[in-house]
């Protein structure tokens, strides 16, 4: 009887262990995500110290990708990380970068156990900061929270693994699927909710990228216009293969107040590209198939990766949106959808490609879906 009484105290400590260990590594999943769009070229990482069932640090990958969240969460713990447990959405590195090893700052510090959520693919890392702890005698879990750090660390995940960034493509459709008014004319799809959504988003973001058609037809800013979230804007991308951005339009206009890249093709003029650098904007030349029209965007998300994009807002226009889809290189599709209609001589979403190349495709599969006031926000991932 005693030894039945023992069992089953074991096993109520065991599943006590586990809900303690999951509410943990949600709370650094949170603080993860305080990073994202923030922190590249690094992933966007969350870390917490738990000390005999109480928080003693937090942290989570400061702007520009340093400090990293383990020592953030350490150094606020203090003395109180010995013996303590770290929760930490990403394998900690293991190798001397711009920042000495994350795994040199754990063993100091005096930590008994690490939660791990999931391996860093990085060769540089890639199961040896695991290991170098294991061999300090520290006990290691590996894979609580796997599916959702692999979620949020997929832009670095996609960036080592294919040198290109995390794909984002958004797309707001009327009632019936069309996103611009007759001759490409914008209208207004959504509420302000979803507008509010979609300038989150943005801040979650790397960069956001649009054709040179989107710009000419609607002239937009790109930028993050939450109250307070002004600075998280991201880089501003313009896919334009003869340079024809206007000098007096509102991305050039605010080139110096945020970033503004213009990819272009290797033949490009010179002339119209000396200007855009004069205003403050980078260009970027790509190589180009002369016999094709637009860019090949497999060497558009290989240059953005190399310049340490890992998560890619694309937001239009049809052409970009359809190529994007086209090539399979959306990795993730926020599909927001008002209630109006906008009519048969509208602009279709996609081109002259369906929308059900989304909606109904075995590619994709719906991750979650919500209501903003009178719109729907439907997310679709890769299956």
């Amino acid at each position: 009887m005693i030894f039945r009484i023992l069992e089953d105290q074991f096993a109520q400590k065991i599943r006590d262990t586990k809900a303690a260990d999951q509410r943990y590594m949600a709370l650094a999943l949170a603080l993860g995500r305080r990073g994202l769009g923030r922190t590249w070229p690094n992933p966007a990482v969350g870390a917490v110290v738990v000390r005999d069932g109480v928080i003693v640090g937090r942290g989570w990958t400061q702007p520009g990708g340093r400090p990293h969240s383990e020592p953030e969460a350490l150094r606020r713990a203090g003395e109180a990380a010995r013996g303590a447990t770290l929760y930490v959405t990403l394998e900690p590195c293991s190798h001397f970068g711009k920042s000495p090893p994350c795994v040199d700052a754990v063993i100091a510090s005096g930590i008994s156990r690490v939660v791990s959520a999931i391996e860093d693919p990085n060769p540089e890392v890639a199961g040896k900061g695991h290991a170098k702890l294991r061999a300090a005698g520290i006990s290691v879990d590996v894979g609580l929270g796997a599916a959702e750090a692999a979620r949020d660390h997929a832009g670095h995940f996609r960036r080592i693994r294919d040198r290109r960034p995390h794909v984002i493509l958004k797309l707001a459709v009327s009632a019936d699927d069309k996103i611009g008014a007759a001759g490409r004319k914008p209208v207004a799809i959504t509420g302000e909710a979803a507008r509010t959504a979609v300038h989150l988003m943005r801040a979650r973001s790397d960069a956001i990228l649009v054709g040179i058609g989107t710009v000419l037809a609607d002239d937009p800013l790109l930028t993050c216009r939450l109250p307070g979230m002004e600075a998280r804007s991201p880089v501003r991308v313009v896919l334009d293969r003869a340079l024809r951005l206007p000098g007096d339009s509102r991305l050039v206009h605010s080139a110096r107040q945020a970033p503004l890249w213009v990819v272009t093709s290797e033949t490009s003029e010179a002339p119209a590209a000396m200007k855009l650098g004069a205003a403050g904007a980078q260009v970027i030349r790509v190589a180009t198939d002369l016999a094709k029209p637009g860019l090949d965007l497999t060497a558009v998300l290989h240059a953005l990766s190399d310049k340490g994009v890992s998560r890619l807002m694309v937001e239009g226009g049809a052409r970009v949106a359809a190529s994007f889809v086209a090539a399979g290189l959306a990795d993730e599709i926020c599909l927001l959808r008002g209630p109006a209609s906008v009519g048969a001589d509208g602009v279709p979403a996609l081109d002259a490609m369906p929308l059900a190349a989304i909606t109904q495709s075995p590619a994709y599969r719906v991750r979650a879906s919500e209501t903003l006031e009178k719109d729907t926000l439907t997310i679709y991932e890769r299956a």
